[in-house]
């Protein structure tokens, strides 16, 4: 039996998120806010992106190391030309027991079904609002959310299962947090996450967040005698607590600010360039597509990669409250690494 690979805080490497474009045809104000990433914005050149072969291989060694579930992400990873294609390679690769996507939802109705063929099991999409002006100014540029919901109906036709994730802020969506609840509760998992400080441009505040207790306690008043459970986690790092309500539906919490995970964290991320971060919250990375196109092994490939996961100690989370106060800290960007 293979050794467990383990950080410097025990904790196993089994999760690998894969950014295969920093590109997203939406403008998030949690993510890349219009102001910042405009018109004019310079995006990462193809040449620059790993190539299908690159993440394959890349991934080969994550996996020979422990890895066991990949998640696909950007930016917008449907962006990226033939993304079925990687999946299928991906999804044939030994040790790979589950390989899912996250997305906007926007080009499912086209690409659901050829992704399923090629061996995608899941899919979590964002949606942040059913209020058309809400969900028009959170997504920088008044998409209405039926484009989101008809994703979310191609992926289900096409045999996915689906996940909902919506961010939530405090004044901005969190009114509407029932009515969109009620609305996907028998068609998908739903999971509200707390806002969170990623990156450097979303303007994050601690008045901003909404505990994820307080949103439970909404859902509860919004439907009076159903009552929620806990649910056992599935498995170690599971990030979402869950529970069921009285009827069997299932709500997700991602509560990264007010009751952190960060000591079961099994993920790593692999950005559209190449450079493997261990946090969310990572400042610097560690260039492997350099290493690679220079003709190094797999043995020194897998090399490289144990070496960080070994060294690593991150947990921002726990760290929070002394990170953002009377310091800045300069954070990789969601579009590079996805959530």
């Amino acid at each position: 039996m293979r050794a467990v690979l383990l950080d410097r805080l025990n904790r196993p490497l089994r999760d690998l998120r894969v950014s295969v474009t920093d590109r997203c045809n939406l403008r998030c104000t949690y993510c890349m806010p219009a102001d910042v990433f405009g018109p004019d914005y310079a995006f990462l050149p193809r040449e620059d992106l790993l190539s299908f072969e690159e993440i394959e291989r890349l991934t080969r060694a994550f996996v020979a190391l422990g890895v066991r579930k990949l998640r696909l992400t950007g930016g917008e990873p449907l962006l990226r030309r033939d993304l079925p294609e990687l999946v299928g390679r991906l999804a044939a690769l030994e040790g790979v027991e589950d390989v899912a996507l996250t997305t906007n939802g926007l080009l499912l109705p086209r690409l659901a079904a050829d992704l399923k063929a090629a061996g995608l099991r899941r899919v979590t999409v964002s949606l942040d609002s059913l209020d058309p002006e809400v969900f028009g100014r959170m997504n920088g540029l008044n998409v209405a959310p039926e484009r989101v919901l008809d994703g979310i109906e191609a992926a289900l036709r096409a045999g996915l299962r689906v996940k909902v994730n919506t961010v939530v802020q405090r004044g901005v969506n969190d009114a509407g947090l029932p009515e969109l609840w009620r609305a996907l509760r028998d068609r998908a998992t739903v999971r509200f996450i707390e806002f969170m400080d990623v990156g450097n441009h979303n303007g994050w505040n601690l008045d901003s967040v909404v505990p994820s207790r307080e949103v439970l306690a909404r859902l509860a008043d919004a439907e009076p005698g159903l009552g929620f459970s806990p649910v056992n986690p599935a498995y170690r790092g599971e990030v979402a607590a869950r529970y069921h309500d009285g009827e069997g539906h299932e709500v997700g919490l991602i509560s990264s600010v007010t009751a952190p995970f960060c000591g079961d964290c099994s993920r790593a991320r692999l950005s559209a360039v190449g450079v493997l971060y261990t946090c969310l919250f990572a400042g610097p990375g560690t260039d492997l597509r350099a290493p690679l196109r220079a003709g190094a092994s797999d043995d020194e490939v897998r090399g490289r990669i144990a070496a960080v996961w070994q060294a690593r100690q991150d947990r921002y989370s726990e760290e929070r409250g002394e990170a953002t106060s009377g310091r800045a800290v300069s954070k990789v960007e969601m579009s590079h690494i996805g959530g």
